[in-house]
């Protein structure tokens, strides 16, 4: 067996241990990264570390390990070695992307394997999400949780991240080679896989999630022709259709609607506000060194943090109204309390390399454009989000964005399975990644 055919077994692995074995997960990434580092060590084949995003990431990364060194005289690294230790291991997901993007997945075939991986998570949830909708428990007898969001595939709340996120790098390919026959019928299914999407996203009735496919549905309006009507009339629809959520789905309408409401309308005082206003408050306090690598949740409990931004008119924050967490719920605000304001322009400058390399070529090309659309929902500022740097939902963009690199912006479309014109060649992208 070739290193390359074992690096991409691993990789088809990885997306099933992301939904249910983290350790899986590792152990899959971690094989990747090595024998991709070893096929480049072999080869002298560096290219890939000379990519924009590669080299933003790696400062970044740079300056969290900084931020995260226990040297007391400068106020480095208060969180001591573990935070170190933990800033040091975020490098193998940079190296993870790059490996799927410039040798894993470099022919068509591979592609169409990962996508297919991919495809096959993106369908279990929803299929364990209407399954739990109708039959009030999904195959592990796990109810819908106590907030009215169904929790699909999981014990908790999981599903309706991964589920946007995957939406349209999952169904874009499907529906564009489905408009692309003739006759009425495979117009009428391509249709129905992207409302059965969004139905999805509405009954699983988590906020940010649905706000997030709403934003790749704009995206894909303004940036693939042959659908855009269809897409502007899927989304008046979804606007139409979340009066009557209420009749089909009570919770989750009140979820994604009622709640929004109550904290939008005191959001300061909300469990966000305050958690926002506490990282702000954190920020201000160490606006250069930061705290290092998961640095509020070791210290946004201490008093010192309590005052608010009476700036802004925001009064002092409280521990009981939820402003600590183990994460501040915002990629970017963990950026600049885990690396510095430094670590949080570099933090952005990486996220703007991957649009700019996933959005080449992305007009007529259904997959990119999924993926381009699944790394913008993560690098997207107005958000609430994870822990950046924790599986499952780390691993869920750097595998969107290994994918996304590693497709070609000229030929026939991917993947080929799915287009009968389109043949499978063992060819190398256009570019590497």
């Amino acid at each position: 067996m070739t290193m390359q055919r074992a690096a991409l077994i691993a990789a088809l692995i990885l997306p099933f241990g992301l939904l249910y074995a983290r350790a899986g997960a590792e152990l899959a990434m971690g094989a990747v990264d090595i024998l991709f580092l070893v096929h480049a060590a072999r080869t002298g084949d560096w290219r890939w570390a000379r990519q924009p995003w590669f080299v933003f990431g790696c400062l970044w990364w740079i300056a969290v390990m900084i931020c995260s060194t226990p040297i007391p005289a400068l106020g480095l690294g208060p969180g001591g070695w573990k935070s170190f230790t933990q800033a040091l291991v975020l490098i193998r997901l940079l190296v993870l992307a790059a490996a799927l993007g410039h040798w894993v997945l470099d022919t068509p075939a591979a592609r169409t394997r990962f996508w297919l991986a991919l495809a096959a998570c993106e369908a279990w949830i929803l299929l364990q999400s209407w399954q739990q909708e109708i039959f009030g428990v999904n195959i592990f007898g796990d109810h819908r949780w106590g907030d009215g969001a169904l929790t699909g595939p999981f014990w908790a709340p999981r599903a309706g991240p991964p589920f946007s996120h995957l939406l349209f790098l999952t169904a874009l390919p499907v529906i564009a080679a489905l408009i692309a026959r003739r006759g009425t019928a495979p117009k009428l299914a391509a249709a129905a896989v992207g409302g059965l999407g969004f139905a999805t996203t509405l009954v699983i009735g988590q906020r940010m999630p649905f706000a997030l496919a709403l934003l790749g549905l704009a995206v894909t309006a303004l940036a693939f022709r042959p659908i855009r009507l269809p897409a502007i009339g899927l989304g008046v629809l979804i606007v139409l259709a979340i009066p009557a959520l209420k009749l089909v789905s009570p919770p989750s309408f009140d979820k994604l609607v009622l709640e929004t409401g109550r904290q939008v309308s005191h959001f300061a005082k909300s469990p966000y506000g305050e958690l926002y206003t506490r990282a702000t408050v954190m920020i201000e306090h160490a606006p250069l060194r930061g705290y290092g690598f998961n640095g509020f949740r070791d210290f946004c409990p201490e008093p010192r943090f309590d005052r608010g931004l009476p700036a802004l008119g925001i009064g002092p924050t409280s521990l009981k109204r939820g402003a600590c967490n183990i994460h501040p719920h915002n990629f970017y605000l963990q950026a600049a309390l885990d690396g510095g304001l430094i670590g949080l322009v570099l933090f952005a400058a990486m996220n703007a390399a991957w649009l700019l390399a996933l959005g080449r070529g992305i007009m007529r090309r259904p997959m990119a454009l999924g993926a381009f659309i699944g790394v913008l929902t993560y690098a997207w500022p107005l958000a609430s989000t994870d822990n950046f740097a924790v599986l499952p939902m780390a691993g869920w963009l750097f595998v969107m964005l290994g994918l996304g690199l590693a497709l070609p912006r000229s030929g026939p479309p991917e993947p080929a399975c799915l287009y009968p014109e389109a043949t499978i060649r063992p060819t190398t992208t256009g570019s590497p990644a």
